[in-house]
């Protein structure tokens, strides 16, 4: 194993390089859009969208997985690749909070939200909530179409674009269906467990984890050994990122994460705390269950009526263990992955980052 050092990738640095790939290119969609007499709005409000925060995960991990395959060198087009994926990930979420009615994401209205109120002036309220939607879902239509336009024109090796596509194409098909099965999940939420596991495992995992680590390896031209040892890693690490966020999604502080601790509540979103939630409560309990969970009309106190049953049922106790088993396989997989150490290290920095996040 080649060992470059301990230092970890630099987060810092790698998000800059990132964020003004993005910024770059936006800035010549608002000049083709002013060149051609459109409406720059779309161009502006994904903008905000983008630099309203995030995390910027699967570029680092994308990154990261390069690093692991060909730590002695960087192909500057790799930058772009992972700021394609960032703007993948800007669609599916302007198009996941219309799907769940969200009216924030990251501390500011979503962009469905401020659509409405930007362009919706002089029309009633259903006439500017319609328009704020379908607003939205060209702008991350756009999202969708300008992912692929980074990536064509990253200036990569032909031949190892060619080889990263099929894991670009799946990934886009795993977290549409994982997406699906939220959707047809939602509102019915139950003590099945097997639902809301696999939604996790293709919402989350593969599409936040796995997949952006095999993108970023192949381009690094890594071997079978490098791509099973990025599978491994990444779905006990995915679950445990997706399980942290459903605990969030109902005990979170809506400050730190920017998003309404109601929202999944009101939705009845079919998780796995909610699930065990459902599967451990007595008669009683049940009956609150069914009334509250899925109430759009859910209030603070209702909530905290739904949040004593989860912790009493032991629910929020047992996603806290699942976090933990799947933290320490996370770590243990790195023990011996053929990871150069720059690559295991940051690794394991991103495995405690996400598994002890409160945003």
């Amino acid at each position: 194993m080649k060992t470059r050092g301990q230092s970890a990738i630099c987060v810092a640095d790698f998000r800059h390089t990132v964020d003004a790939c993005l910024e770059d290119f936006l800035q010549r969609k608002l000049r083709a859009a002013a060149a051609h007499q459109m409406p720059d709005d779309a161009a502006r409000s994904l903008r905000r969208f983008l630099f309203a925060g995030g995390k910027r995960l699967r570029p680092l991990l994308c990154l990261t997985g390069y690093h692991a395959a060909a730590p002695d060198r960087v192909h500057p087009g790799v930058f772009q690749a992972a700021a394609a994926l960032e703007m993948f990930h800007a669609f599916a979420l302007i198009h996941d909070d219309i799907m769940d009615r969200s009216d924030t994401r990251r501390g500011q209205p979503t962009v469905h939200r401020e659509l409405a109120v930007r362009r919706g002036a002089g029309r009633g309220s259903a006439d500017r909530a319609h328009l704020g939607t379908s607003a939205a879902i060209l702008v991350g239509d756009l999202a969708l179409a300008w992912s692929d336009e980074l990536l064509h024109t990253a200036g990569l090796p032909p031949d190892r674009l060619l080889a990263a596509l099929p894991y670009i194409d799946t990934m886009r098909t795993e977290v549409m269906y994982g997406q699906y099965l939220d959707v047809l999940a939602t509102g019915k939420p139950a003590g099945d467990l097997a639902t809301p596991l696999k939604i996790i495992r293709y919402k989350t995992a593969k599409y936040t984890i796995e997949r952006p680590l095999h993108v970023g390896a192949v381009l690094g031209g890594a071997d079978a050994g490098i791509l099973d040892a990025c599978t491994d890693f990444a779905l006990p690490l995915g679950e445990a990122f997706q399980l942290r966020d459903d605990l969030l999604g109902v005990f979170g502080d809506s400050v730190r994460t920017g998003k309404s601790c109601l929202d999944d509540l009101r939705e009845g979103k079919h998780t796995v705390l909610l699930a065990l939630a459902f599967q451990r409560a007595d008669t009683t309990q049940r009956t609150t269950l069914d009334t509250l969970v899925g109430t759009p009309s859910l209030t603070d106190a209702d909530a905290d009526r739904v949040r004593s049953i989860i912790t009493a049922t032991g629910a929020r106790d047992t996603v806290e263990q699942m976090i933990r088993t799947r933290y320490e396989q996370a770590h243990k997989v790195l023990d011996d992955a053929p990871f150069p150490a720059e690559a295991t290290h940051t690794l394991r920095r991103i495995t405690d980052s996400a598994t002890a996040r409160t945003a």
